[in-house]
């Protein structure tokens, strides 16, 4: 397997001295009442294993989490799992849910975990290429790439790399296929959260019919900006989750105790929290945006997620991967090239910027992009 973009990137922005726009995680240390609560736990509390599904105590705060956002009634005891990280989480719904053979229908571009974790489950992927104008599939596309083979989808909203939100009609026309052909959905719903304008994040699980049909996947480390974390936060009904745990049972067994205590307590923190958290984030958001307007790289602005992405043939660019290894090189700042989210047919003039970042950060890589932008057009 070739090393992930994210390592080749961050490992040239260390080498250079670089500002990383290009792995996305914020440069905050996270809500301080929640890393308190996971210190706590550390002196204080129980450090042995917990239970394999997850402490009580993070399932139902989960439960009542999903409930509050997002509508959903889920049982905390038999419907909840706690995962150590969401690409776990992805890992363990793939090997519970396909066999050698089986079809798995992968959205492009798309997380560089899909496909391996595909491929080692024995699965068989079937992708499908996402339109470049604003990132939507269609009708005719779903009908060409499901069939009776296909077992799985992976669905991945909001999306990364490419912060679109899909709306109610996109992801009821994803079900109605999903339900044509009895396929289970896994939806990469980490960046919930992180939805910005007031667009509402809609959940495979809540639409009616894939109840039992869905694996529904979050992320703590992505609510609390607290990446490092890796806690996975899984939801599915009967007998797929008998399957999850039996996966989950023998890849990872269980988590850190003080970090799943400390993330039941900032589930379970009042509105006000993750509605400042979007709002200032998208405060990002509209910064970045603009400031890259007037760098004369002109970005797309980002429906969700930490990321925005440019078209680079904007500045006569036709190369992402030329484009970004340049960009770090001669002018300290990485970035990720969207080609590298693709097994095949790639997009090639499209690059992914984070904007997570405080607000010194964004300014110094200002000043680079625009001497970036400056050296090639001249």
């Amino acid at each position: 397997m070739p090393v992930t973009i994210f390592d080749l990137m961050s490992g040239l922005a260390r080498e250079h001295q670089a500002i990383n726009l290009g792995q996305g995680f914020p440069d905050d240390p996270g809500p301080l009442e929640v890393r308190q609560k996971a210190a706590d736990a550390v002196l204080n509390g129980w450090n042995q294993y917990p239970p394999m599904m997850g402490l009580p105590e993070l399932r139902e705060a989960i439960a009542a989490h999903y409930a509050r956002f997002g509508g959903l009634t889920l049982d905390p005891a038999s419907e909840v799992m706690v995962t150590s990280g969401a690409t776990e989480a992805l890992a363990d719904s793939l090997l519970a849910t396909i066999e050698p053979g089986d079809e798995v229908i992968l959205f492009q571009p798309m997380y560089d975990a899909y496909l391996p974790l595909v491929q080692r489950a024995g699965g068989t992927p079937r992708f499908v290429n996402l339109n470049p104008h604003d990132w939507s599939f269609s009708r005719q596309q779903l009908e060409e790439a499901f069939s009776n083979k296909t077992k799985a989808v992976v669905f991945n909203n909001p999306h990364n790399p490419c912060g679109v939100v899909y709306g109610r009609a996109q992801v009821e026309l994803l079900a109605e296929f999903c339900m044509k052909f009895g396929v289970i959905a896994i939806c990469d719903e980490v960046w919930e959260h992180l939805v910005f304008d007031g667009r509402e994040h809609v959940s495979m699980m809540s639409i009616p019919g894939m109840e039992n049909l869905t694996i529904k996947i979050g992320s703590a480390g992505k609510i609390f900006s607290l990446t490092g974390w890796k806690i996975g936060l899984v939801a599915a009904r009967g007998p797929v989750m008998n399957a999850l745990s039996k996966a989950h049972q023998f890849n990872t067994f269980t988590t850190a105790p003080n970090l799943q205590i400390a993330v039941a307590h900032g589930l379970s923190m009042s509105n006000e929290y993750f509605f400042e958290m979007r709002k200032s984030f998208q405060q990002s958001r509209d910064y970045f945006h603009a400031q890259m307007k007037i760098a004369g790289l002109p970005v797309t602005c980002s429906d969700g997620t930490y990321f925005v992405v440019s078209d680079i043939r904007a500045i006569g660019e036709t190369d992402d991967v030329e484009f970004c290894r340049r960009l770090v090189r001669e002018f300290g700042v990485a970035a990720i090239p969207v080609s590298a989210f693709y097994a095949e047919n790639p997009v090639r003039n499209v690059v992914r910027f984070c904007f997570a970042k405080k607000k010194e950060t964004i300014d110094a890589a200002l000043v680079r992009i625009s001497k970036a932008v400056a050296a090639i057009r001249s």
